[in-house]
């Protein structure tokens, strides 16, 4: 019994990096399945948009899903394991990237043909492998007020994908949005609540997949789930170099290509950054370039396999989140699993009918967590003497104006679509920028005089002989402060404390200091030095 007891620990690093803790190899496959069925609906979405625009029939587009299976797979092996040079060595799971459907597309309807998208894909993807170091020295200008940010629009950005699969997943379907299909979904969604509430800790961890399994069964003894096509495409088949002929290049499209490697960019370090946090460990510059590395070395390789632009997927940092499995080994696993399913149609087949109505219960609350993750980091952000409320605000907002109105930038020249349609770019763009221009260009670290309604407000205090002169003239005040019986208050409806000279002189000595940030800490200098 002891034996049993301690087996786990034994199969856990001794690092004190807490993803690289190795499990048992069956439970880490276990924990792999989960992260391939929580991200296997969005693997498979862009090979059948992009089949469906090449024209390709039925027997082509599956040569699209399964190479973007095995690729994905491979990517994911190269991201988590890692080797020198190459991979963040954290459990992220890579796929093709949304954020060229668009750009794919367009080529498409040039009349070139799958050929010309993958010549993009390929030099575009090797410029990125070029200058992703450079890219990655940007992670200074990534602190919590922006990561937060980021992660709370992935988490918020992704909700529309977990609601499509709740209504069915197939917009055209007869049966898409019906009541059926929501109860599923809710159904699923309390099977995971469930779950996550028995005391036991495998289960607990798994409650995502056992959700699944079980949300299937009950659709399969109902007649709600086909299983009748997991054959169609044969058991054993390898991706074919080039099934699609040999690429060619275009200019415009390989420019056009490199921008969408620049959304990725911002994508895969945002993701980057949030599994950091959400793992607890250390994210520098050198961990950003060997994941963007990674990306692209990934990405170059997959024209050769007709596959596409390869990048992390968002999802699957909710599930490291809500079920606590941090170790990169895991999804490593999971990398397995897709390389199998890409080369056994069979097991891809079982996977792909699983009801989508089941994927979009889960995925509510796997969405739903990133998002919580996000606020949770921007909890720990200081907002008071600074205007990290409005940076949030309006980062949040431009992220979540192409969920809400896909249509937002239709108007404007295509490159600019290419950039601002996916939320997740949307929200890391502005609040870059913003932090830039609040927190870096043209401020004083030590005193920081400017004020503005967005303020949310600063260790304030007056003297006793400025009182009653701003009381009597309150055109001196601060914006935001009035005057309420005699007192100041300011826009956060606190009384700003009336001082001595001694007492100020003190305060001022503490903000310069940084050692007094908050009113509270400026009440408790003013404590320090009465008498």
């Amino acid at each position: 019994m002891s034996v049993s007891k301690q087996s786990p620990e034994k199969n856990r690093s001794d690092s004190a990096n807490p993803e690289d803790e190795r499990l048992p190899v069956g439970t880490s496959f276990a924990y792999g399945l989960q992260h391939v069925l929580t991200m296997y609906g969005g693997i498979i979405a862009v090979p059948l948009i992009i089949g469906k625009a090449a024209g390709l029939d039925g027997g082509g587009i599956s040569v699209l899903i399964a190479s973007c299976l095995f690729m994905g797979g491979l990517a994911t092996i190269l991201q988590s394991f890692g080797v020198p040079f190459f991979g963040s060595k954290l459990p992220l799971v890579q796929g093709v990237s949304f954020a060229g459907v668009a750009t794919m597309t367009s080529i498409l309807a040039g009349g070139d043909g799958l050929p010309e998208v993958f010549g993009a894909v390929l030099v575009a993807s090797v410029i990125g492998l070029i200058v992703a170091p450079a890219f990655a020295l940007i992670v200074k200008f990534f602190p919590p007020v922006v990561t937060g940010t980021v992660i709370t629009t992935i988490g918020l950005s992704l909700m529309p994908v977990a609601a499509g699969w709740a209504m069915g997943g197939n917009a055209e379907a007869p049966d898409y949005g019906s009541g059926r299909n929501i109860l599923i979904a809710v159904g699923t969604l309390a099977i995971v609540l469930i779950l996550s509430r028995i005391p036991v800790a495998m289960v607990s961890r798994l409650s995502i997949l056992l959700a699944i399994v079980v949300g299937t069964i009950i659709c399969l003894i109902f007649g709600w789930a086909d299983f009748s096509h997991v054959l169609d495409r044969g058991v054993f088949a390898f991706p074919e170099p080039f099934a699609f002929g040999m690429p060619t290049f275009s200019a415009a499209a390989i420019i056009s290509m490199f921008i969408v490697i620049i959304v990725t960019f911002a994508e895969t370090t945002a993701d980057i950054i949030a599994v950091g946090e959400i793992v607890r460990t250390k994210v520098d510059s050198k961990r950003i370039s060997n994941g963007l590395r990674a990306d692209m070395l990934s990405s170059a390789v997959s024209p050769i396999f007709n596959s596409f632009t390869q990048s992390a997927f968002a999802q699957n940092v909710g599930l490291v989140a809500i079920t606590g499995v941090k170790s990169r080994f895991v999804v490593t696993a999971g990398g397995v699993i897709l390389v199998i399913l890409g080369l056994l149609p069979v097991m891809g087949g079982v996977v792909a009918a699983i009801p989508s109505p089941v994927l979009g219960g889960a995925g509510i609350v796997l969405f739903g967590t990133v998002a919580a993750s996000g606020i949770r980091t921007l909890s720990k952000v200081e907002y008071e003497g600074n205007l990290n409320m409005i940076l949030v605000a309006v980062s949040l907002a431009f992220g979540i104006i192409p969920v809400v109105q896909p249509d937002f930038y239709n108007s404007f020249p295509s490159w600019v679509g290419i950039i601002l349609h996916s939320g997740i770019s949307s929200a890391t763009l502005m609040a870059v920028l913003l932090n830039l221009l609040f927190n870096h260009i043209g401020v004083r670290s030590k005193d920081r005089t400017d004020r503005s309604v967005f303020v949310a407000g600063t260790g304030r205090v007056i003297r006793r002989d400025e009182l009653e002169r701003l009381i009597n003239h309150e055109a001196l005040l601060a914006e935001g402060d009035t005057v309420k019986d005699g007192k100041i208050v300011d826009c956060n409806g606190e009384e700003v404390p009336v001082v001595t000279d001694h007492q100020h002189e003190k305060v001022v000595e503490a903000i310069n200091n940084g050692e007094a940030q908050t009113q509270d800490d400026v009440r408790r200098v003013i404590r320090e030095n009465e008498g």
